[in-house]
């Protein structure tokens, strides 16, 4: 398991607009965090923001909650994650 550190000093505030970041929690709000860092990703914001999340989970945690969210993750994000951990590509729609 790696490190807990607090969510609100590892991301910007902007990304969890509707929830107060200081509480979530790293393993029980996975779902909610993973997508939400990955959401506005750009080409040139992949990196940092990849980096950011491999800070507190693994390439399969990361993989496995791209997949099932709900939340409207570009299939370009998915590319992009698929890419960096040298998986088949997948896509959300």
């Amino acid at each position: 398991m790696k490190s807990v550190d607090n969510i609100a000093n590892i991301f910007p505030r902007d990304l969890f607009w509707d929830v107060n970041p200081s509480k979530l929690d790293r393993q029980e709000d996975k779902d909610l965090i993973i997508p939400r860092a990955l959401y506005a990703t750009t080409e040139s914001t992949f990196p940092e923001d990849i980096s950011r999340l491999e800070r507190l989970y693994d390439r399969a945690e990361i993989v496995e909650e791209l997949k099932v969210t709900k939340e409207r993750i570009s299939n370009k994000v998915c590319a992009m994650v698929a890419q960096r951990y040298h998986i088949k590509q997948f896509s959300r729609y």
